[in-house]
């Protein structure tokens, strides 16, 4: 409905990317994920955490052309009932190893005190509203998409569909200088700018790591932090984030005792290449 034409990704093989203390996370961008590489770089002298902000379908195209180590993803199935799975399936030749961040709640951004008596995304399309919207790599896009497609609204048809962001924080301050009502994003924009949010869907969000890069040191140093108390005391000064699941895998299953020995294959054969690794995958397969 909304003509969106998702990006696709090219199919050309790559060198594995080394790790020599520089870690690269790519994808998604969040305001936890931002605070969580600052202080993963206060901790750690000898390793430095940089992200680069693709959107999830960006994270996947650099995790596939191995110029990332992570890519943090929340890209919705069209069953509506699970993430990143199916678009890792079909993206990648390899499934990657996939380690649950958070959970975060999505929804639209709205003016304080909603003003414009927005209620739900059909009401994006009344006349006299203007949106910004994020741009067609991000998962974000792609829900707002599928909530319109529901609503048997064409998104091109709403006064500032085409105006894309890059960040979630960008949508909040377009709303705060006035140039937009309304615009997708997550509950912990809301409450880092006081405007008002109307809730959507909790999601999954994911990083996803290739399995042969899975034990490298900075990679097993930063899913450590999503174990310690600092990470939750970081995530509990933000609106809108659940720890449940924050540290476990969610692929490959680790019930299942074939899945977790194709992840120790992959270790290895790092450790048989020579790689410097830090095995404290117990602790993040929990």
């Amino acid at each position: 409905m909304g003509g969106s034409q998702y990006p696709k990704l090219s199919r050309f093989q790559f060198e594995p990317l080394s790790y020599q203390g520089l870690l690269i996370i790519t994808g998604s961008n969040d305001p936890l994920l931002d605070q969580t590489i600052s202080y993963f770089n206060t901790l750690h002298n000898e390793h430095v955490a940089v992200f680069g902000n693709l959107g999830s379908m960006g994270g996947l195209r650099t995790l596939r052309q191995n110029l990332c180590h992570i890519a943090a993803s929340h890209l919705l199935q069209d069953s509506g009932n699970d993430y990143n799975f199916e678009f890792a399936f079909r993206e990648l030749d390899k499934m990657p190893a996939i380690v649950n961040f958070c959970r975060r709640e999505q929804g639209l951004l709205i003016k304080k005190g909603n003003p414009k008596k927005i209620s739900c995304v059909a009401d994006l399309a009344r006349k006299g509203l203007t949106i910004v919207n994020r741009s067609l790599a991000t998962g974000t896009r792609l829900l707002l998409d599928n909530q319109l497609k529901k609503a048997g609204i064409n998104g091109e048809k709403i006064k500032g569909y085409t105006r894309e962001v890059s960040r979630h924080l960008d949508v909040g301050l377009e709303i705060l200088a006035g140039r937009a009502d309304a615009g997708p994003s997550i509950r912990a924009v809301a409450g880092l700018l006081d405007l008002d949010f109307i809730p959507l869907r909790w999601e999954r969000y994911d990083l996803m790591i290739a399995k042969d890069r899975f034990f490298d040191a900075g990679i097993q140093r930063f899913l450590g932090l999503l174990h310690e108390t600092d990470f939750r005391n970081i995530a509990g000064k933000l609106q809108g984030y659940d720890l449940s699941l924050s540290g476990k895998m969610v692929f490959p299953n680790t019930e299942d005792p074939s899945s977790l020995s194709e992840l120790r294959r992959g270790k290895q054969r790092t450790d048989d290449g020579g790689q410097r690794t830090e095995d404290r995958g117990q602790k993040t397969e929990d």
